[in-house]
């Protein structure tokens, strides 16, 4: 069964890859990923480490993020920024808010735990269950976020050169073809649930979101429709595995060695940042911005970005070679 997403000219022209890693949307891809049996052998190690460190109120958390099925729409927004600031918005969300999400994912997803039921007016109930969203990030994610982050900024590279070369049909084409076909002007999304459904557009245009954790496709219903998908999932089959076995230690690059540290620093920038300006660059990288200036030029020279003049500002940008060389050098 499939989800049929139904594209107009204006959503073509607003489909976009999400611009920077969304924490809260990336935990409910983790915990879905975590109770699953999928992919055992680049997930399993992961999974027996993080499901020995569960907290009680991370459990709590974990019981509204199910396996397969929907979850309640307010503990993960698709929103970019800093999780405490996150987890701060959910704590805030209004009790209304909060009762219409639950009814929803119980129509959806009947068999909810019973306490669900009084989670809208229980305050010390609720305020358990944020507690377990903290605990479930903190076990999942954080110690591995930077090595996320960087991955995901090589695959948002990957998609916006498919984007340039091929435009949307491309895009949509090579994103994540074992579960999306696109069959313009609509994109079919495989469902495990079962679930078949037409979803419409209208304009309001559509998102992709590349994941560490997402091990299929997972459709979001909201305004803008997204789906996420495996990132770069060809590149790193055993990414996960590799960082279950080592937490917390810092991965050995071929690429500092290659560059030494400031210059990697300098290019790992630009990939999560396509298009900065070398200002932008040294902020981003903290260094001085003619120390930017000249590790930009000398990564130019060596064919991993290019620079385009724009007004008063060089605008940086990867190449197919730098992507290669920090998909493969990690």
């Amino acid at each position: 069964m499939v989800y049929r997403i139904h594209f107009t000219v204006q959503d073509l022209a607003r489909t976009r890859v999400a611009e920077a890693p969304m924490p809260l949307h990336e935990l409910e891809l983790a915990a879905r990923a975590l109770q699953s049996r999928s992919q055992p052998a680049r997930l399993d190690a992961w999974r027996h480490r993080a499901r020995a460190q569960l907290s009680a109120q991370a459990r709590v958390a974990l019981a509204l993020m199910p396996a397969v099925g929907c979850s309640p729409g307010f503990l993960s927004p698709a929103k970019v920024g800093a999780v405490e600031e996150l987890l701060e918005q959910v704590r805030s969300t209004p009790r209304e808010h909060v009762r219409t999400n639950l009814q929803e994912t119980a129509r959806r997803h009947p068999s909810l735990p019973a306490w669900t039921r009084r989670l809208a007016d229980d305050a010390s109930l609720f305020a358990e269950l944020c507690t377990g969203l903290s605990h479930l990030h903190a076990c999942l994610l954080a110690p591995h976020w930077a090595q996320f982050t960087e991955r995901l900024a090589v695959d948002r590279t990957l998609r916006l050169q498919q984007l340039l070369t091929g435009g949307v049909g491309q895009l949509l084409t090579q994103a994540n073809p074992q579960w999306m076909r696109w069959n313009p002007p609509v994109l079919e999304v495989r469902m495990v649930s079962g679930a078949d459904r037409d979803l419409y557009l209208d304009g309001e245009g559509f998102l992709l979101i590349p994941s560490m954790f997402c091990t299929r496709a997972i459709v979001t219903d909201g305004r803008p429709v997204s789906v996420s998908y495996p990132a770069c999932s060809d590149r790193y089959p055993r990414e996960l595995t590799a960082l279950a076995s080592v937490p917390g230690q810092a991965r050995s690059s071929g690429v500092s060695i290659l560059l030494g540290r400031t210059r990697t620093t300098v290019l790992t920038t630009i990939a999560e940042h396509q298009g900065c300006s070398t200002k932008e660059l040294a902020a981003r990288a903290g260094i001085a911005p003619a120390s930017a200036s000249e590790h930009a030029t000398v990564l130019r020279e060596a064919g991993l970005i290019r620079s385009l003049r724009h007004r008063n500002s060089m605008l940086h940008s990867l190449t197919p070679l730098g992507l290669v060389l920090l998909s493969e050098g990690g």
